[in-house]
Order: structure tokens, then C-alpha cells, then sequence
């Protein structure tokens, strides 16, 4: 796709607009926290320059991409948009207010996508007029490294719009998964369950937070143990995303652990807030 709008400029909205960027796309950045949007660019600016400088990329690609980026704060801008990929916070009715405004805005054959890791696309997808056009695109963090893409079908997701969206990510060189819209889908149902059981481990005082990394580093060949994972994603998400489990399911076994719960109200949200499992400078 020539042009693209992306809904949201932090880490995750950022990095989406990267990747397009680097794809030859003309992306509209849309975040109304002006701050927050000077953020998301500077961001941006930082990545392609370390990546010029790791020889990834040249000058003169570095400085083509950083001009396919259109600051913009308002959803109006959008408009004209074949793909428009929704990246703002998770929270449902905050993401249906989006949907619902992408909805009036948009051309009626745009398709319009969320970067959502747990919330219901059919849910999304009920706040719009065009429920056939409306699917998951969920990229992982860090977007530029990171090759998945979780490509969600909702309850009335059309073919037609799963093939557009499977063929855009394979061109911003992802590997795209079809998954169905069940809670936290795939990488976060069986993700989030790992972390918290670490957590319940650290708190029933099975072991220590070191050792318990230190298990999951070195006996399951995992990159970093679920701790520190938990600290780079952010507590309060993975608190949300294990509510949304335990509510969809109703299963006990989806239970947030105490801990994360107190940790998540005393502000410890890992790399976000300084304070985590961990402690950052």
C-alpha cells in the first residue's frame, strides 16, 4: 500500500510507522498528545539512525523514511487511507471510540486494523459500520526487530480483507499467523500464563527472582527469563492481559497472582516507571 495511517505514537504505534516508512510507505502518525507525538518522531529519527549506523540501512534511505512520516493530531487525517492500524493503549472503549471515529472518517472500503494483544476484534469491530473490514494486526515489540505479526480474524472478518492484510505484512517483510479471535489469541494465552506462574513462584517463595530467571534462561533456553520480560512489557499490561483471560474464560487457572496486583498499584510497572522486579536507571 502506497499510504497508511497508524493510530497512536508510542512504542508500539512508532515502531508500526517505522516499518512502513522503511517499506517505501507514506505513513499519517496520528496521536492527539501532541508530547507524546514528538516522542513517538524522535523515537523514530533515533531507531533509523542506529540502524544506518549498524549498516542496515543507508544515510539516504534513513533520511527517505524520516520524511514518509507525517505528524498529524487529528483522525481526520486518515481519511483517504486504504489501511488504517489502530496502536493506542489497552482499553476497550477507548479503542471503540477510535473505531467508531476511523468509521466516519475513512473511505468506505478502507480496512481498518488493531495492533491490540488481548482485546476482542469482533468487540472492535461492532463499533463500525463495515465489521468485514475490521481485523488484528498485532505486531511485537521491538516492531523494526520483531518478525511476527498475529493477523486476527474477528466474527465477520472477510477473506478479502485477511488476504490484503496477510500480503501487506509479508511486504513489510513479517511473517504473518492467522489466529481466531479467542482471548489474548496465541502468543499472549500461552505467554501470560508463563509469566504469572513465575510470579506465583517468586511470591509462594519457591525461589528467588534471580534463580527463577536464571531457570528459564539456562534450562529453557529462553533469551531472558519471565521477570525481566514482564518488567520490558510492563506490568500493568500483563495485568490487563491476564484479566482479559480470566474473564473470557472464566477459568481459575488465569488468575492474576497477588503480587502483580500490588506491584501494578504501587506504580512498579517495570521499565515504564524505573521500579519493576527490577530497578532501572
Amino acid at each position: 500500500m502506497d499510504e497508511v495511517a497508524i493510530v497512536g505514537a508510542g512504542t508500539m504505534g512508532g515502531g508500526i510507522a517505522q516499518v512502513f516508512a522503511q517499506s517505501g510507505t507514506s505513513v499519517h502518525l496520528i496521536e492527539v498528545d501532541r508530547a507524546q507525538l514528538e516522542r513517538g518522531l524522535s523515537t523514530i529519527r533515533l531507531n533509523l539512525q542506529r540502524a544506518a549506523e549498524k549498516g542496515r540501512a543507508s544515510a539516504e534511505e534513513v533520511d527517505a523514511a524520516v520524511r514518509r512520516v507525517h505528524p498529524s493530531t487529528s483522525l481526520e487525517d486518515a481519511r483517504g487511507c486504504p489501511l488504517v492500524v489502530e496502536a493506542i493503549f489497552e482499553d476497550v472503549e477507548a479503542k471503540r471510540e477510535v473505531f467508531r471515529q476511523l468509521d466516519s472518517v475513512c473511505d468506505p472500503d478502507a480496512i481498518l486494523a488493531s495492533n491490540t494483544s488481548s482485546i476482542s476484534i469482533t468487540t472492535l469491530a461492532s463499533a463500525t459500520r463495515r465489521p468485514t473490514q475490521v481485523i488484528g494486526m498485532h505486531f511485537f515489540n521491538p516492531v523494526p526487530v520483531m518478525r511476527l505479526v498475529e493477523v486476527v480474524r474477528g466474527y465477520d472478518t472477510s477473506d478479502e480483507t485477511f488476504e490484503a492484510v496477510v500480503a501487506e505484512a509479508r511486504r513489510l517483510g513479517k511473517e504473518p499467523v492467522e489466529v481466531r479471535d479467542f482471548p489474548g489469541f496465541v502468543s499472549n494465552r500461552i505467554l501470560m500464563p508463563l509469566i504469572n506462574e513465575a510470579i506465583f513462584s517468586l511470591y509462594e517463595g519457591v525461589a528467588g527472582r534471580d534463580e527463577i530467571d536464571q531457570v528459564a534462561r539456562l534450562g529453557l533456553n529462553h533469551p531472558m527469563g519471565p521477570l525481566q520480560l514482564a518488567d520490558l512489557i510492563g506490568l500493568d499490561v500483563c495485568l490487563h492481559i491476564m484479566t482479559v483471560l480470566h474473564e473470557g474464560f472464566g477459568d481459575p487457572k488465569y488468575r492474576p497472582c497477588p503480587l502483580l496486583r500490588q506491584m501494578v498499584a504501587a506504580g512498579r510497572l517495570g521499565r515504564k516507571s524505573g521500579h519493576g522486579f527490577y530497578d532501572y536507571d
